[in-house]
Order: C-alpha cells, then structure tokens, then sequence
C-alpha cells in the first residue's frame, strides 16, 4: 500500500521531483566532470612521461666536452644521463610574414634518444648522416599545413639553411610548449625541430661537445644533491644552474592546469551536494507537515515507525537515484567534450576520458548521503508524532501584535501585503530556510561567473597597465646593452628598451625559489612595473622589487633582505633589501634598476632582448629585418600572445566556469520553483477562501507570489555575501606560483547572479500562476480545518 502511494507521490509531485533531481543531477555532473578530467590528465601524463622516459633534471652549458657526460652519469642516485646540443633560432616559413622560432634539439647518431623520447606521428626519424632532415613537432606542422617532404628556412648560428620535413613528433618535455617571450602555446610562431647530432653540432661548432644535458633519477635519490653535483661538474664550462622537473616549464604549467582541476573537483562539487541536502531538507520536510494527516492514519492502522519512514526514505532515494543516473549521463558528456578540448589544447600522443567506476560510485554515494542527511529532520518528525496527535490538523499559531500599536503598518501597506507579511512572519524557520535557499543559489551563481570578471582584471593590469610593448625581441645570447640601438634602428620601430634577464635562487630562511631578476631601466614606459596598488613603480638605485605572492611564499616585507644565488657569470652569493612589492599575475618574479643588476653581476651594461613600440604600417618590413639578425633569437608579439591567452582561457577556465554556472542555473530554478510550488500547497485553502469571498485570481495568486517577490530579493544580499566569500575561496585554492587571479567582482556579477535567480522565480511564477487560476474551489474547501 506505501509503495503504491509512493508512485502516486511521484505521479502527482512530478515536477517538483525533477527539479530535485535536477540539483542533484548537477552535483553529481560537476563531480564526474571535474574529477574525471582531472583524472584523465593525470593517468596520461603519467603514462606519457613513463614510456617516453621523460627527464627528472635538466641543465643547460655553453660549451662542455662529451667525455663530461661519463662524469655526470656516475653523480649517486643518476639512473641515465643523455647530453645534446639545443639551440633557439629563427625560422622563415613561406606564406608566413611573421618570424617563428625553432628549439632545435640533436638526435644521437642511433637515431631515438634514450630520454625525452619523442612519440612520431607522421613520416620518419632523420637519416643520421643527412645534413638537412629535420622531424618537427606536430603542433606545428599541423598549424602551418606542413607534412613529410616540404621545406622551410632556418638562421642557424648566422647562416641561413633550408631544411626538409621527414616527420612529425610529440615529445613530453613539451606538452606545454612555450616560445621565449610568450606566456602561453603558439603552434604558429614556435617548434620543437628534432636534427641529427653530426649536422646540428657542425652548424654551431659543437663537435665532440654538448649544450644541454638531461637526466633520470634512481627512485629514492636526493635532486638536491644531484643537482648540487651537477653544477659543480657544468660550473666551468660555463653552465647554468640545474633545475628538476617541477621548474621546468611544460612541466610546471601542467601542473598548475591540474592543480586547477583538483581545486575545482574539491571546492564546487561539495557546494552542490550541500545545496541538494538544503533543498530535500526544505521540501521533504514541509511535505511532511502537508500529509501529516496521512501519517496519523497509517500509525493507527498498524503501520510502525519504520515503515513510515522508510516510505519517505523510499521517495528521497527515488528522487537521488534519478537524479544520480541524469548526472552521470551529463557528468560523463560534459567530461569528454571537456577532455577533448584539453587534448587540442596540450600536446599529448592520446586523451581519453576516464571513466573510472569509482567516481560515480563517489558521486552517487555523496548524493545519497547528501539526500539522506537532508531528509533526517523530516523523518525524525515522522517517528516523534503519535497516531492521535497526527490525524489532528496542526494546531494554528498563536496570533497576536508582533508591532507596538502606534507602529501599526496596516495603514501604510495594502491589504495583500499584510497578509503576505503576517504569513511570513508567523511562520519564521520556514521563511529563513527558503530565503537561505534562495540565497545559496546566488552565492552559487556568483562563485560561477566570477572568473570572467578575475580574468579581466588579469588581462587589464598585465597587458594594458604593465607590459605595454607592441612587442619583444629575445637575443640568441646576452648582448652589449648598445645593440638596443640598433633594434631602435629597424625598420617600423618607434621605440626600444631593453631587457636582462639573469636567472637565480632567491631564499630567505630555509625557503626558496628559482627565479629570474629582471633588470630594467629606471625611465622605462613601455613594460612598467605596477605595485600592489596598480600604480607605476619607479625601481630604487638600490634594492629589489618582488611579487606581493612571492613576499609571501619568502615570509618577507619591504624593508626585510633577501639572499640572491646568481646563477650566471661569477655565481655568486650576495643579500639585498627588498624595496617594493610589485603585482604581476604570472609567475614569481624579482626585478632590478638595470644599473643595480649590471652592478651586483659585476658586469658592463648587457640585455637578452628589447621591448618594442611599432608602426602598425610597417610590420611586413620589420618582419623582413629580424629574419636576417643574426643575434635574433625570437619575436613575441603582444597582440597575438593575448589573443592566445584568450584562447586558452576560454579552453580552459572560462568552459569549466561556463559549465558549471549553467549547472548553477540549474540549481537556482529547482530552489525557486520548489519553494513556490510547497507554498501553493501549503496555502491552497487560503487562496481558494479568497475566491469565494470574492476575490479575483490575479488577487489572489498576488498574494502567493508576493511572498515569492519578498523572499526572493531579501536572500540577495546574504547571496552576495556568501558568493563573494566562496569566490574568495576559489580564488586562494586557484592560485600557484605560474598564474594567480585577482580577487575583483564588478557590480555586473551580482546583478546577473540576482538577475538569474529573478527570472527562475518569473519562470516558477508563471507555473504557478496556471495552478492558482485552474484551483478547484469545492474540492480544496472540503478539506478538513
């Protein structure tokens, strides 16, 4: 008999189920997806990084012989150790105006390297003895419609070369592929060219030497000490420090997308569930209240505790294992089409979405739980009510003045508003848990529309406020500073400054970080440094200025000093104030007055590159000009590298806020629409009164729906509230050492979250409006008092 009342509940509460269902349908979702994209990076690149045995440390040198690497093998806790020649240059590629740039990387004469294995695609290794074969990577054939047996030009050390296409590769020390003076990927403008041993040391006099060095660690060894060992073996032949896997930069910016995955499948996938245990809470507890007349009579036709119960246990579980099952469909969609944007996005051989069994098991474990914890309160009521004090109506609440007399609003406010005021007013934990519903919808949709304001903020202070260029050339090596001159010269370009960049541990205590001080002239205009107030900073004579996040990772304040590690020239060691605390959303960075730097390197003036300002009109002859520099190691071009952040943003966190502030939306109906539906039931009687003592439907369904109005826009501002703090939330777990968002919200935000809660409670009004129009009269009145 219960469980033929169960399908009638069901039959006759339909709509209301589903949007239940629907709440915890996007809980679940959320769940799948995020920790199944997560998961489907994390297998692969493990995977990856093991068949194609990529590298723990890595180390680069100007000029060290072959016979080191015998050495440098036989450093305790090295598993293998593999030396190759790698080198920046320009390419030329036909039908393409801009200058690309190419990392050329030797290939031992047994053709595939015994580390940082590529994974061939298309085509052939090259001939070991060929002069001019070349593999490149996939990424950029593909860009440029490149396949095995077309050709493009190189400026290898000075001189030009035509090389030809014999294959296509992945690598996995390149997933993350990123060209010097770029924050993010450009298939376009940057390669990864594979070349045999014997042509590439000939084209930079390299024979019996090497340039880089990679190596793979036993499993209990200490980096540390490896590395320490390491460039105690490079320091005289001119090496720059060593460096492990999380430092390098493929590596690290995968890292930092999962970390940003693990953040989001920790953080809102439990705000759903929280939510779908309100929402059960709030329906299945006034549900209860209406059939409290139903439960009296099973408790006095024999019916235990128990059974009742689980009768109503029974409805939640219907309702979470539907919603469990629409969930996992959508959780399971969305991961691929998610899954599938991450694999155009990083450079992996394969990237399949893992649907492992055990996420939906969390999931559906999760939401049950959440549904079962909602529906306590409830059932706990069911089992307190004995069977004679159930099958009496409730008793009605105790009226009386809540105001002083002279405070009387019935002269002031019609006579609708009244009663929707004393109706709220008399009933205060159901109107507090509705409007905290509403209001946790809100703070839902905020925490998912956020990021687009962040990114923006990003966006403006780094590409508008700070790095103003047009754009930067990077020198193949570190030139005299008066080369600046020159580039000021080219064709097009109205302005040049420049830029020397010198690598270093920066540690303060027993804590420290890899690097790279910045040295810039104090007059500097086209890339500023901004502090943490967003104004422009002019640089001391003296002292350093850092990231606010750095200073924070150091425990350092201005004022306080810092040890620098300089690991270029004399290596030294050397301490130095802080002076400022500089914004920058990218990285952790140092920078120096230029003079300073040249000063503490004990060196003359140098730089590694130059910021440029351009005449739109002449880039073609600009173009021209760099493709015949020699010293040109590359041209980063400020226009393009935003319009790659924009696009990989929008791969990245701008799909997944998307996604999940439709599910948001989703969310804010069910809510809405549930609390207006329980309250028509509720006031049923009420209404249908009105109608019979003459009242037309549109005055009485106003009464209803003022109810909805008033809730409705009390919970906004706990909502803002709330979203606010959980955007903060989100935006302390987002942050890495890589990339940081800006805890900023435009007032745009709030108004869209309050907009879309505003037309779920319009959508739900209109349902709700057909119900008080079409209410039967004699059948509601007959209902006992």
């Amino acid at each position: 008999m219960l469980d033929t009342k169960l399908l009638r509940d069901f039959g006759r509460l339909w709509p209301q189920v589903l949007a239940i269902a629907l709440v915890i349908a996007g809980g679940v979702a959320s769940l799948v997806l995020s920790v199944g994209s997560f998961r489907s990076l994390d297998e692969t690149r493990a995977a990856y990084y093991e068949r194609n045995r990529f590298a723990d440390v890595f180390a680069t040198v100007q000029r060290a012989p072959l016979t080191l690497v015998d050495s440098i093998a036989k450093i305790p806790g090295v598993a293998a150790a593999e030396a190759r020649i790698s080198k920046l240059a320009l390419l030329d590629i036909e039908n393409f105006l801009e200058p690309a740039t190419g990392l050329f990387i030797s290939l031992p004469r047994g053709g595939a390297p015994a580390l940082n294995i590529p994974y061939l695609r298309v085509g052939r290794y090259p001939a070991p003895g060929s002069a001019d074969e070349v593999m490149v990577s996939d990424a950029f054939a593909k860009a440029h419609g490149l396949v095995p047996g077309d050709s493009f030009s190189a400026i290898l050390n000075g001189r030009k070369r035509v090389l030809t296409i014999v294959g296509t590769a992945l690598t996995p020390e390149f997933i993350y592929a990123i060209g010097p003076g770029d924050r993010m990927p450009d298939n376009r403008r940057f390669a990864i060219i594979w070349m045999p041993e014997r042509a590439l040391a000939s084209a930079y006099g390299l024979q019996g030497a090497f340039s880089s060095v990679s190596i793979k660690l036993l499993r209990n060894a200490s980096e540390a000490e490896v590395i320490d060992r390491l460039d105690a073996l490079l320091d005289p032949y001119g090496g720059d420090a060593a460096y492990g896997r999380k430092d390098q930069t493929s590596h690290a910016f995968l890292e930092h997308g999962l970390d940003m995955l693990r953040s989001m499948s920790s953080t809102i996938p439990p705000i759903f569930l929280l939510v779908t245990a309100f929402l059960i809470n709030l329906v299945l507890s006034r549900l209860v209240a209406l059939e409290r007349e139903q439960i009296g009579l099973f408790k006095a036709l024999g019916y235990g505790n128990g059974a009742i119960a689980g009768h109503y246990i029974k409805f939640v579980l219907g309702v979470a294992v539907f919603g469990i099952a629409v969930g996992s469909v959508a959780g399971t969609w969305l991961g691929v089409y998610v899954t599938g944007i991450f694999g155009e996005f990083y450079q992996f051989p394969f990237l399949v979405f893992a649907e492992s069994a055990d996420v939906y098991l969390l999931g559906a474990a999760l939401s049950l739980a959440a549904a079962i914890a909602g529906a306590f309160r409830a059932i706990r009521e069911i089992v307190a009510l004995p069977p004679a004090v159930a099958m009496q109506p409730a008793a009605p609440p105790r009226y009386g003045h809540i105001l002083p007399g002279w405070l009387s609003l019935d002269r002031i406010l019609s006579q609708p508003m009244m009663m929707t005021l004393r109706g709220l007013g008399r009933r205060p934990l159901r109107s507090i848990l509705t409007a905290t519903g509403i209001a946790l919808a809100t703070a839902i949709l905020i925490v998912s529309l956020f990021t687009a304001d962040a990114i923006e903020q990003l966006v403006d202070v780094t590409y508008f406020m700070a790095d103003r260029q047009d754009a930067s050339i990077g020198f193949v090596q570190k030139e005299p500073a008066g080369i600046v001159m020159q580039v000021a010269r080219l064709p097009g370009v109205l302005a040049a400054e420049p830029i020397r960049e010198v690598p270093a541990r920066i540690r303060s205590g027993n804590v420290e970080r890899r690097v790279s001080i910045s040295g810039r002239t104090r007059g500097a205009d086209l890339s500023r440094i901004i502090d943490t107030d967003l104004q422009p900073v002019v640089l001391p004579e003296t002292g350093l200025a850092i990231s606010a996040y750095l200073a924070g990772i150091l425990g350092v304040n201005v004022g306080d000093t810092v040890e620098l590690d300089l690991l270029e020239g004399q290596r030294r060691t050397v301490t130095v104030p802080v002076a400022a605390l500089v914004e920058d959303y990218f990285g952790i960075r140092a920078v120096m007055d230029a003079s300073a730097l040249a000063r503490l390197m004990r060196e003359a003036p140098s730089t590694n590159g130059a910021n440029i300002s351009l005449d739109a009109s002449r880039t073609e002859d600009l173009y021209a000009a760099i493709k015949a520099m020699p010293v040109a190691a590359g041209l980063a071009l400020q226009d393009t590298t935003l319009a790659n952040f924009r696009r990989s943003l929008a791969i990245t966190i701008t799909t997944m806020a998307g996604i999940y502030t439709g599910l948001a939306a989703i969310i804010a109906f069910g809510i809405v629409y549930n609390s207006t539906r329980i309250s028509l039931s509720e006031r049923a009687r009420e209404l249908a009164s009105l109608r019979v003592l003459g009242f037309t439907r549109w005055e009485a369904m106003r009464i209803l729906l003022l109810e909805l109005v008033i809730l409705t826009l009390v919970a906004q501002p706990p909502g803002w509230l709330v979203g606010f703090g959980l955007a903060w939330i989100m935006k302390t777990r987002l942050a890495g050492e890589l990339m940081r968002v800006p805890m900023i919200m435009q007032n745009l935000t709030y108004a869209i979250a309050s907009a879309i809660i505003i037309a779920a409670a319009v959508a739900s009004a209109l349902v709700v409006a057909r119900r008080v129009a079409g209410l039967d009269l004699v059948a509601v009145l007959k209902t006992r008092d």
